[in-house]
């Protein structure tokens, strides 16, 4: 194993590479930093309108980036905005760290309530979401930091909102569950397991309900928080730098190593490009591979 550290022009070439082949080769792909000056960059999400927008945990601000010019606050839903997610209707959906609440905004920016409870009890702090094409919504729910102290349910959670606004529990955990995804078909569900290390499978069926939980990912290096996969079935872990893994579960190459990463998104107009949130600062690399989209 080798690692490479280039900087050419703002331009950052990170990596370190497994010496297995692989079909695409990351090695020489370089980083370029969009956004700094954040407090806790985390949730992020490439709308089909051409823009990205990330979300500063602890400012309470969505920012937007566009093609040209450096992000800005919108005036979206700023309490405390954790993961996001677009449907394919291109509706943002929001959980949200201070009120313990998913929303989803109407294209006023009026945020409808989706979840804050689950069998009368508040929700423990909504972190990562994602939803179907057809209008499932997965979204992970765990007590980290001070919500520990406030929660109210019992255990950890990873939930599914139903098109007909149903809350149904996928899955009950002691660990905490954290970044959540879905396969390019729509027929698997991704969670990451923070304190286990592990990135976990679920089956989907036709109607969104999820089977068969099982770990495909283990002893991930640093604590995993957003995951994404592109068309090719690859998994790409946010955790100590963003890790890149085969379908069997293979560590082909590691961007920003060292670096504890929060999320990642594939992003643009040809979904080739994987955005990253790096506590204070967010980040772009052109894989020149597309990401897996649900619209």
């Amino acid at each position: 194993m080798k690692s490479r550290a280039v900087r050419f022009s703002g331009l950052i070439a990170i990596g370190v590479f497994c010496a297995a082949a692989s079909a695409q080769d990351f090695e020489n792909i370089m980083s370029e930093r969009v956004a700094s000056n954040l407090q806790y960059a985390d949730g992020i999400a490439w709308s089909r309108q051409g823009f990205l927008v990330f979300a500063d945990v602890l400012k309470m601000v969505i920012y937007r980036l566009d093609p040209t010019g450096p992000p800005k606050p919108t005036d979206e839903n700023h309490n405390g905005a954790q993961g996001l997610a677009y449907d394919a209707q291109g509706r943002l959906y929001i959980c949200e760290s201070v009120t313990r609440r998913v929303v989803r905004l109407d294209r006023g920016n009026k945020p409808e309530v989706l979840a804050e409870s689950f069998q009368g009890k508040k929700l423990n702090s909504p972190n990562d979401i994602t939803v179907r094409k057809d209008g499932n919504v997965y979204f992970t729910d765990a007590a980290f930091a001070s919500a520990i102290e406030k929660r109210e349910l019992d255990h950890n959670g990873v939930y599914r909102i139903s098109p007909k606004g149903e809350v149904e529990l996928v899955a009950k955990w002691v660990t905490r569950p954290n970044g959540i995804t879905l396969s390019g078909d729509g027929k698997t569900l991704y969670v990451t397991d923070s304190d286990r290390r592990a990135l976990v499978a679920f089956d989907l069926d036709g109607k969104g309900a999820a089977t068969n939980q099982r770990d495909v990912l283990k002893n991930i290096k640093g604590v995993p928080g957003g995951v994404r996969t592109d068309v090719q079935g690859r998994f790409y872990v946010a955790a100590r730098g963003v890790g890149v893994y085969t379908p069997q579960g293979k560590l082909l190459h590691t961007f920003l190593p060292g670096e504890p990463v929060a999320n990642c998104a594939f992003g643009d107009a040809d979904l080739e490009t994987l955005y990253v949130t790096s506590r204070k600062l967010v980040y772009r690399i052109k894989l020149g591979v597309k990401g897996s989209v649900q619209y």
